[in-house]
């Protein structure tokens, strides 16, 4: 196996895969790719054992308890993934030396806000999975120094699964849907944040700290339905309708468009439109 200078947990995930399909070929052989069933996050001698048999320069955490609705009745699981497991990671990357990557949500918001939210805006999560993640926000700035914490949102790509994938699939199979408007944000391609991470490797980044990266632009769930349907063919429109609420077991904030004001400032990124990325990746899946 050799010595590996990256581990990406989580690695048979959406966002694992991203990271595979984009890892950048000067960094492909420092990788050490570990599934669930090759390390499951929750066990601290596993992951302790793991960074004892290699010198880790960076780690990228995207295994992470996602499931919104089943997180309000399976809540010890959610903070033992999201919050306890990612606690032990932090503290395992300060004594090995190594630089914690960690993808988080716009979900630690409640939604009341009328403009972008920025970093240093207060977190209120409104659901358990939304604390979960905020817990495994605060263990890691307790613990480590040199960490980025990356808030995204409404992640989706070709992998595992996500609105996008649901949707086309949906969409070509002939159904009739009904999406709502209750809710705001932006869909995030997986891709695009995937390769964000692979910069701040590549770079050497040290400006440590929170930062958000979502897509430009906002969106209604109606409205990212509509662009996929659109994407594939005008007819497809005719397929979806909208509805000013759809019932679901977490409640979801009602606005959490992420400022980018930030990382554009530190890292000179520009993150595509949401629009444009996802026709992109219609047009290539």
């Amino acid at each position: 196996m050799g010595n590996k200078r990256i581990l990406i947990t989580g690695a048979s995930g959406q966002l694992g895969q991203c990271l595979k399909a984009t890892v950048p070929e000067s960094l492909a052989d420092d990788v050490l790719w570990a599934a669930r069933k090759e390390l499951d996050l929750t066990d601290i001698n596993a992951v302790e054992a793991l960074f004892e048999t290699h010198q880790f320069d960076y780690c990228i955490n995207t295994a992470a308890y996602t499931a919104v609705d089943k997180a309000e009745s399976d809540r010890d699981a959610a903070f033992a993934l999201n919050a306890e497991a990612v606690a032990h990671l932090a503290k395992c990357c300060e004594k090995h030396n190594t630089v914690l990557i960690h993808p988080s949500t716009d979900y630690v918001f409640g939604g009341m806000a009328k403009e972008p939210y920025t970093e240093e805006y207060p977190t209120a999560p409104i659901n358990v999975y939304g604390a979960s993640k905020e817990a495994g926000e605060v263990a890691i700035r307790e613990a480590l120094q040199a960490h980025f914490i990356v808030r995204t949102s409404w992640l989706y790509s070709p992998y595992g699964h996500n609105f996008y994938r649901s949707i086309r699939k949906k969409l070509e199979e002939g159904a009739e849907l009904t999406i709502t408007t209750d809710q705001t944000g932006t869909p995030t391609n997986g891709l695009d944040l995937a390769e964000f991470f692979w910069k701040l490797i590549s770079e050497k980044a040290s400006d440590y700290g929170t930062y958000h990266y979502s897509n430009e632009g906002e969106a209604t769930w109606y409205d990212f339905a509509i662009a996929i349907a659109s994407g594939l063919s005008k007819k497809r429109e005719n397929q979806v309708a909208s509805t000013e609420h759809y019932a679901t077991f977490a409640a979801r904030p009602a606005y959490s468009v992420l400022s980018k004001e930030k990382i554009k400032e530190v890292f000179g990124v520009n993150p595509p439109n949401w629009k444009t990325s996802l026709h992109q990746l219609i047009n290539h899946d």
